[in-house]
């Protein structure tokens, strides 16, 4: 099978966060081949790695032949080696990410299975959920059985009151079972992220994400045998097995959390979980929930637990797929279809 067209475009988003998102967010990859196969992918980088991708990689992808999961890691490696001069991380392995999973989606419907097959001989196919977003009565209306949390810290001194008033609540609508998790998005130090610990500890919170940046690796590592029995997640901006190489040399988080559609997509996923079985780390992809780390987690030693952003109740969203699946009562299926199982529609052309 050969690829005969390489194309991405930036689609036009209406309810973006208004940050780097406005023009940074998800692209869309689409990869025809000689044998009528399209295969659709999303990567990150947004107007950014439209150049890479239309540029750079369309130059080295079309007329490439690929038939076999073994193949398609070897155009990934291809791809990675020859844009070490800009890459390596950031946006080109955003970019990289949604190449890859356009290549796997082509194969899969090549082959008539779904991707999960294609990694894997067993798989899951009804897997657990919990809810991002600040909603909490909602995520347990709706049947979740786990609730994250968005926390930006803005280091008010009343922060640890009211995420404990938070949390008290929320074990209340999820019983004593149920998984309490809080994602700061970088922005506390190792002294905030101690006191947390310990004011939020009756809570028996099922990890702290992100609490420092990528960088910080030696104090997570500190942090991590500090904290008493909250987990440290953290990895959704990492890229590639060789950053989470750097991630298990400081055995500085218990959880990681690679985001498929931009650590390098599904072939640098199954290297991760790869590494992780070595070292005894979990992995619980970013945004799991969405068809690209849900076909991973399907079929890898990936903890059985996909992420899904809500979003506010009501609050309006923009629809890029069609045929995804739908989570219920706190589970979510991989549906058997050729591919990741969805195309480009919904409310954006």
């Amino acid at each position: 099978m050969r690829i005969t067209t390489v194309e991405a475009i930036y689609p036009d988003y209406q309810h973006v966060a208004p940050s780097w998102r406005t023009d940074l967010w998800q692209i869309v990859v689409r990869i025809e081949t000689d044998r009528g196969h399209t295969g659709y992918g999303y990567g990150g980088g947004g107007l950014a790695s439209l150049q890479i991708v239309n540029g750079h990689f369309r130059e080295l992808l079309t007329g490439r032949s690929f038939d076999s999961p073994e193949e398609i890691a070897s155009i990934w490696d291809h791809l990675y080696a020859e844009s070490i001069p800009y890459g390596r991380k950031g946006i080109a392995i955003m970019a990289l990410s949604g190449v890859d999973l356009a290549l796997w989606d082509a194969l899969g419907k090549a082959e008539g299975v779904p991707v999960c097959a294609l990694i894997s001989g067993t798989r899951k196919s009804h897997i657990r959920c919990y809810a991002t977003g600040p909603d909490t009565e909602w995520h347990a209306e709706l049947g979740y059985t786990g609730t994250k949390r968005p926390h930006r810290s803005t280091g008010n001194r009343s922060e640890g009151d009211d995420l404990a008033e938070w949390a008290d609540n929320a074990r209340s609508l999820f019983g004593p079972e149920g998984l309490l998790m809080i994602d700061t998005y970088m922005s506390w130090d190792y002294e905030t992220t101690l006191a947390m610990a310990e004011r939020l500890e009756e809570f028996n919170f099922h990890w702290f994400e992100d609490v420092l940046t990528p960088d910080h690796m030696e104090e997570q590592s500190a942090l991590k045998d500090a904290i008493g029995d909250v987990n440290l997640a953290g990895g959704e901006h990492e890229f590639t097995v060789w950053g989470f190489r750097d991630l298990a040399r400081s055995n500085s988080l218990d959880i990681w959390q690679p985001d498929i559609t931009w650590c390098g997509g599904i072939t640098a996923g199954i290297r991760i979980v790869d590494l992780a079985r070595q070292h005894s780390v979990r992995v619980v992809p970013h945004r799991g929930g969405e068809v690209w780390g849900l076909h991973l987690i399907a079929a890898t030693d990936c903890e059985e637990l996909a992420e899904v952003v809500t979003g506010p109740r009501n609050g309006p969203t923009d629809i890029v797929w069609s045929g995804a699946p739908v989570p219920r009562d706190g589970f979510i299926d991989v549906l058997d279809r050729p591919g990741f199982g969805v195309e480009l529609g919904g409310d954006i052309p």
